[in-house]
């Protein structure tokens, strides 16, 4: 019987244009063991997994299977029997049945022709095999996101291969399914199937895993048994960073989440907001934002910080809870009512939602007071709008080449300043910022943050800051942390700790901090 690893990568390299993604990157995978597989967004996971998926060739290194060199990139059936991968978001298709998605391109019958009756029957004897409880007649559009996920295990395991790559797998999986989850896991680990399993949440990495690598700037900084390994470590290996050695003393840190400040005079007021949305659901968010101050709401892409903005906001619905403004309710999921109530919004997407892109600069910035500058008559002429305009324009140093030149055809940064001008001109008394420097360069993203966070100081608004950006935080008075759609730490006495914010966001406590 082969000693080889099932799965091997020796010395990957490989470039996209002036970025290094992978640099020499080592990495085993062997029977009957799960690997984690962990660092920060931009280290290098997505393109090591394609490489391991046969979707793209490496520059430089080896793929093995058993210590022979794997087939080219592209050769998918070749690929697929020894190795298979669930990705985070879902390949499966909705209009077919389970037994459909199951043989998806690889069939069972001769040439053209397929053998219905043996498909069927081969994936209700592999759902039957590892206790899944699906009927392979059932079409996929009636699934729950975590049949979803089975029907995509059950895929990999018809193939044959003995390695399953699991990226992200419980991103948008409730704790009990994560639970069931962890628990398949471990019974194909124990009938000899390699496992590879990336995931941003480290507190499961060390639940299942034997052994965890990690990158960071494209290389390989750690691989080591998860026993041996404390999360003040793995988190110092993610960032760079020495951990903090015993007696020490912490940096201030995050209070329980139960014990946030209360406002008295707070403008905006969430409270308990409960949502199952695909951008990532909310389980009882509340928080409050005083007048002039500016908080900061955080976590993974997947923990609902986009959608508590968006709810916030007006641009999303919410299953149950509420949004306050001084004290009154704003209707969920109107955004026409949101503005009313004086909430300012710059959206994730400024192509989608921040601007029209055929429309000049001035019309752009200055469409949210159209009804005040119109007047009585409901006339508007031109200039009123340019010199509307002109004074955030100017304080932004949107770069045009004047009020009337279309925004879709300004650059990135610029675009994103209309956006924001657009927002503040209506003088709201809440801002929702989600993501507001994302695209934008340095300087345009320093002028960004002190534009919103100033205007909220001088005018009184409460500012929500909802990134998953740490440097767009550090302005902030304070930072709420989201993981899994929930409050799991307060960060209260700026300069915060970038580490701890880390830890927190991966839904650690690092040394000296409330959890």
């Amino acid at each position: 019987m082969s000693t080889d690893p099932v799965v091997q990568a020796v010395g990957i390299d490989k470039r996209f244009g002036s970025t290094h993604a992978l640099r020499g990157v080592d990495i085993s995978i062997d029977a009957g063991r799960c690997l984690g597989l962990v660092g920060r967004n931009g280290a290098g996971k997505s393109t090591l997994v394609s490489i391991l998926s046969g979707l793209v060739a490496p520059d430089g290194g080896q793929v093995r299977f058993d210590g022979r060199p794997a087939p080219s990139a592209g050769a998918v059936d070749a690929w697929r029997s020894r190795i298979a991968t669930v990705f985070q978001h879902s390949m499966v298709v909705p209009q077919l049945t389970v037994a459909e998605n199951v043989f998806l391109g690889s069939g069972t019958g001769r040439g053209r022709l397929v053998n219905w009756r043996t498909m069927h029957r081969r994936t209700d004897e592999i759902m039957a095999e590892w206790g899944f409880g699906i009927s392979s007649s059932t079409l996929c559009q009636d699934l729950t996101v975590e049949q979803l996920q089975i029907v995509e295990i059950a895929r990999a395991l018809a193939t044959g291969a003995r390695c399953l790559l699991l990226d992200e797998p419980t991103a948008a999986l409730e704790r009990g399914a994560v639970q069931r989850l962890f628990d398949r896991v471990n019974q194909l680990v124990a009938s000899g199937v390699a496992v590879m399993y990336i995931s941003h949440h480290l507190e499961e990495v060390f639940e299942i895993c034997q052994e965890v690598a990690v990158l960071r700037d494209g290389e390989v900084v750690l691989t080591t048994p998860t026993s041996g390994l404390t999360k003040d470590q793995l988190v110092s290996a993610m960032v760079g960073t020495v951990a903090e050695q015993p007696g020490e003393r912490a940096a201030p840190a995050a209070v329980p989440a139960a014990a946030a400040t209360t406002a008295t005079d707070a403008v905006l007021v969430v409270e308990s907001l409960t949502t199952s949305s695909p951008r990532g659901r909310l389980n009882g968010v509340s928080l409050q934002v005083r007048r002039g101050e500016c908080v900061g709401v955080t976590g993974l892409l997947s923990s609902g910080v986009s959608t508590l903005g968006r709810v916030v906001a007006g641009a999303e619905t919410c299953d149950s809870g509420r949004v306050l403004v001084d004290g009154q309710a704003v209707g969920p999921g109107r955004r026409d009512l949101a503005q009313r109530a004086g909430i300012g919004y710059i959206p994730e997407d400024r192509r989608a939602e921040g601007f029209v892109a055929h429309l000049g600069v001035a019309e752009n910035a200055t469409m949210t007071i159209t009804d005040r500058l119109s007047g009585a008559l409901g006339l508007l002429r031109p200039a009123q709008r340019v010199e509307a305009a002109a004074p955030l324009t100017e304080a932004l140093s949107v770069v045009s080449s004047g009020p009337d030149q279309p925004v879709g055809e300004l650059s990135g940064g610029n675009q994103q300043k209309v956006t924001v001008a657009r927002t503040l001109v209506h003088d709201p008394s809440v801002i929702v910022a989600i993501t507001p420097t994302r695209g934008v360069d340095v300087a345009s993203k320093t002028l960004l943050l002190g534009a919103l966070t100033g205007f909220a100081r001088e005018r009184g608004a409460a500012l929500l800051l909802a990134s998953d950006e740490l440097s767009d935080l550090t302005q902030c008075d304070r930072v709420v942390v989201l993981v899994r759609g929930r409050v799991f730490a307060e960060f209260t006495e700026p300069p915060f700790d970038r580490e701890q914010l880390i830890a927190a966001t991966e839904g650690l406590a690092r040394s000296g901090q409330d959890s």
